[in-house]
């Protein structure tokens, strides 16, 4: 599993924008998203922007009943920096993920936050299904993290959806990072494209700087480095993203 993500390692974007691969992938139309609640869930504050930001900003836009869950706070970001806003980190990616959906068009999107440990969502799996049952129905479309993402949270997350509904779609987050374009390990035969207009990537760009606990370092130190540095956050800033169905 990957711990976390190192800058100088991983696959480049221009790798990915040179796959012609990529281009034969369906479109996914947000309107067809609109005849059911959707639910949006990330296991920290931040995966639901870089993943799927875009289609947030479309379906606010088109008046989608949308519910944003958070499994955790996110409070587990930085381990072994000893930086003063550490002790603090829940709080400050709650806030950031407050204003990212400001930014986004989803002010007054109904969330929930589980409050399930960082870092400890796939010991914790049977509860956070059961706390996902509660705020998500059997048909509800979830929104979800990729279930083979290689992180232990994001992972869990995506199980957790397809226990709970029968309609999920699921974002790769660390996958662009550690996959190599035509990665046998993802599905690309599920993947679908979603375009993003220019307004709507201007947005989501928005958003994604709104967390400025993971693209900023939290002090001098190495431990404090930014969770997402450039490179990574590049994968993010496409005009487009992408879903498995």
């Amino acid at each position: 599993m990957v711990s976390r993500i190192e800058p100088l390692l991983g696959t480049a974007e221009a790798d990915w924008e040179q796959w012609p691969g990529r281009s034969g992938w369906p479109e996914l139309d947000p309107l067809s998203l609109l005849d059911q609640p959707v639910v949006l869930l990330a296991a920290h504050p931040d995966d639901e922007v870089l993943g799927a930001g875009g289609l947030v900003c479309l379906l606010a836009a088109s008046g989608a009943q949308l519910r944003f869950v958070w499994a955790t706070d996110g409070e587990a970001s930085h381990p072994g920096s000893t930086a003063s806003g550490v002790r603090g980190l829940a709080a400050t990616r709650r806030a950031e993920s407050a204003a990212a959906l400001d930014r986004l068009g989803a002010p007054a999107a109904s969330r929930v936050r589980l409050e399930l440990p960082d870092g400890g969502l796939a010991e914790r799996e049977d509860d956070l299904v059961r706390l996902l049952r509660c705020v998500t129905g059997p048909e509800d479309l979830v929104i979800a993290p990729w279930r083979g993402d290689a992180h232990p949270d994001h992972e869990a997350c995506g199980r957790a959806a397809a226990a709970v509904s029968s309609r999920v779609l699921e974002y790769p987050v660390w996958a662009w990072h550690w996959a190599r374009p035509g990665d046998e390990r993802v599905p690309w035969d599920r993947a679908l494209r979603l375009d993003l207009p220019a307004d709507v990537r201007a947005r989501k760009a928005a958003a994604v700087a709104c967390f400025a606990s993971q693209v900023r370092p939290l002090g001098p130190d190495p431990e404090d480095g930014p969770v997402l540095p450039p490179g990574v956050l590049a994968h993010f800033a496409r005009d487009y993203e992408v879903l498995l169905a």
